[in-house]
């Protein structure tokens, strides 16, 4: 049985990046993090820290059990804070981390129901693309993740999932995921210019030849994907991952976009033209951890998620 406090100790160093780093953030003398390393070497068996320079870093073997001790010391703050829930000596918490399209929209419909059905209950909000919102769900420091994954009907779902995370995925470690909504991607062009001729297949194929604005490195991979399908590789000149400068942008002229419908309706430019792209389509997922049923404030939210996704959808243009 592995001890809790080596284990926190172990994940301090990864935190922090050194013994003394670590000790000053636990409050802990030096050699006592240093004994606690090596009691929990000697506890796996295996070599979890290695001398580099005048200080330490951690082997793959440290790497793989600080990773897993971050996750089990979040599990065990929740429970922590559950049961004092449950016993009634603090107020029901929730912590939520989104992306920002869905925690301008979606989230607060469903915020301003808690609050009605269930006042008591305390929502905490961080924002966060999937894979941070995923990574911060496993170590427990949110009750819920808001993630997102892109599909292309007739071509299944995109290979390198946006952010990282496709629906249902990883449901084996214990993260279940709840469907809330499945909404259009739209090309975005400049209001009142004259679209290009139509080609045959995708209607991006007549944008071959204009100018692109895509999100970062990581956040343009449907973009890519899309332009791939149509049959081109897409002249990117702008790159910016906010919704509001990427509608400005397409408003003035200067390229085109592609934006799901959910940041649409957080801030829509009024200088901008919309159009369904066919077949593209955003999967919106609400994630949380452990066999079900969770605590009851994250199922009164889950629940509270699924009744505003469904307004959202007959609300769909």
């Amino acid at each position: 049985m592995l001890d809790v406090t080596r284990l926190r100790v172990l994940a301090a160093v990864a935190r922090h990046g050194s013994v003394t780093a670590a000790a000053k953030a636990l409050n802990y003398a030096q050699p006592s993090v240093s004994h606690h390393l090596a009691r929990l070497e000697a506890e796996t068996g295996t070599q979890l820290v290695e001398r580099a320079g005048r200080g330490v870093r951690l082997t793959d073997a440290g790497r793989l059990l600080a990773g897993r001790a971050v996750e089990i010391l979040g599990r065990l703050d929740a429970a922590e804070h559950e049961l004092a829930a449950h016993i009634g000596q603090r107020e029901e918490r929730i912590r939520v981390a989104g992306f920002p399209s869905a925690l301008a929209t979606v989230v607060p419909a469903a915020a301003g129901r808690l609050r009605a059905d269930h006042p008591g209950a305390e929502l905490l909000l961080a924002e966060a693309e999937p894979q941070s919102a995923v990574r911060m769900l496993r170590a427990g420091r949110v009750d819920v993740a808001l993630v997102f994954s892109y599909v292309q009907q007739g071509a299944g779902p995109l290979q390198v999932p946006e952010g990282g995370q496709r629906p249902g995925e990883d449901e084996e470690e214990g993260v279940r995921a709840r469907p809330l909504l499945e909404e259009p991607v739209h090309l975005v062009t400049q209001a009142g210019a004259a679209p290009p001729p139509r080609a045959a297949g995708s209607p991006l194929a007549g944008y071959a030849e204009h100018r692109w604005i895509a999100g970062c490195e990581r956040c343009r991979v449907h973009l890519l994907w899309q332009c791939e399908l149509a049959g081109f590789v897409p002249q990117i000149a702008f790159t910016t991952d906010d919704v509001l400068v990427a509608q400005a942008l397409a408003a003035a002229g200067l390229g085109v976009a592609l934006l799901p419908d959910l940041a649409l309706r957080a801030a829509r430019h009024p200088g901008v033209r919309t159009e369904p792209l066919p077949g593209a389509r955003r999967q919106v997922v609400a994630l949380t951890y452990g066999e079900p049923p969770g605590p009851p404030a994250v199922e009164h939210l889950l629940d509270a998620l699924a009744d505003a996704a469904a307004t959202a959808r007959k609300q769909a243009p």
